[in-house]
């Protein structure tokens, strides 16, 4: 299975295009060792032709320009994509807004949750998918699906899982402690190859947004070929630490990477093959080669995702 990081930012992207804080200003001052990010998604192939795209970022037209394995080849038809589905994590502006960049009348399969699902049901501009072209399937949580494109399977197979998380931002019920999340607002993904099925070496476990470390999401992901997790921040109070927000990470939805609760500790004692930070922060310290945590990283065996990373299992 071949995996492309097509994007390794959060919301916003690295740099944010209003954000003049030190990372993003190195950034856009080509200072050595940062690299400009877009916002989140990856992409997987089980035979380097026909690709499932993970989350559909804003940015998802500047990433398929970056790709060439996602143009349409040479000799394909005048109008032809090698994207063939699409998988929804969450209903994050991040990762649905990318959907309206893909609203040529270009035949695909998009998969999501019941209630990912219901929120691009219920906000009209997302028919510009016609149903005539995009078919949309429900992921059913703690299931296996084997993906379709529109001529058939993919070689890839999803099995889908909750995690803690939180209501897309833009769904929100501030008159409920926690605003209104439900089961299946955010979600984690064992993706593999449909031969190499209850195989975990060879798996990649994408968990871009996750509030908290359970039990049960360390024993799912142990023996991964690959763990891709949330690393929208280092701190908790990052962002206020940093003079750029209010928002903790936690009220974000997204559990820090540092502390003797972040995933760094608690996932410490987790045998994985390899594993990497995404969807990070513009105010995130690993952004900065150079830094004490990115060191820190470093040394616990984590890598720092970036835009064109390539991955096989």
């Amino acid at each position: 299975m071949k995996i492309r990081v097509l994007g390794a930012a959060a919301g916003g992207g690295f740099p944010q295009w209003n954000c003049n804080a030190p990372l993003s200003r190195a950034v856009r001052e080509n200072r050595p060792g940062f690299l400009a990010r877009t916002q989140s998604s990856i992409a997987a192939s089980a035979d380097g032709r026909n690709w499932a795209v993970f989350n559909a970022s804003p940015d998802i037209r500047q990433q398929i320009a970056a790709t060439p394995d996602l143009q349409p080849a040479a000799d394909a038809p005048l109008r032809s994509t090698p994207i063939r589905a699409v998988i929804l994590t969450n209903a994050d502006v991040d990762h649905i807004a990318g959907l309206l960049s893909l609203r040529e009348r270009e035949p695909f399969t998009l998969y999501a949750t019941r209630r990912v699902l219901e929120t691009l049901a219920s906000n009209s501009i997302f028919q510009v998918l016609s149903p005539d072209h995009v078919e949309r399937r429900e992921l059913v949580l703690e299931g296996e699906t084997e993906l379709y494109g529109p001529d058939g399977p993919l070689g890839l197979s999803i099995e889908t899982f909750s995690v803690p998380g939180k209501v897309a931002l833009f769904l929100e019920d501030p008159e409920k402690s926690d605003f209104g999340t439900s089961s299946g607002d955010t979600i984690g993904l064992a993706v593999r190859r449909t031969a190499n099925i209850g195989e975990a070496d060879k798996t990649l476990f994408y968990v871009p947004g996750c509030a908290a470390i359970e039990d049960a999401l360390k024993q799912r992901v142990a023996g991964g070929g690959c763990l891709m997790f949330d690393g929208t921040v280092f701190e908790n109070d990052e962002m206020a630490n940093t003079g750029v927000g209010s928002k903790t990470g936690a009220r974000m939805g997204h559990l820090a990477i540092g502390g003797p609760d972040g995933s760094l500790a608690g996932l410490a004692d987790v045998d994985l093959k390899r594993r990497v930070f995404i969807h990070i922060n513009n105010t995130n310290p690993i952004l900065d080669p150079r830094s004490a945590e990115t060191s820190a990283v470093l040394a616990a065996g984590w890598e720092v995702a970036f835009d064109g990373m390539e991955l096989e299992l």
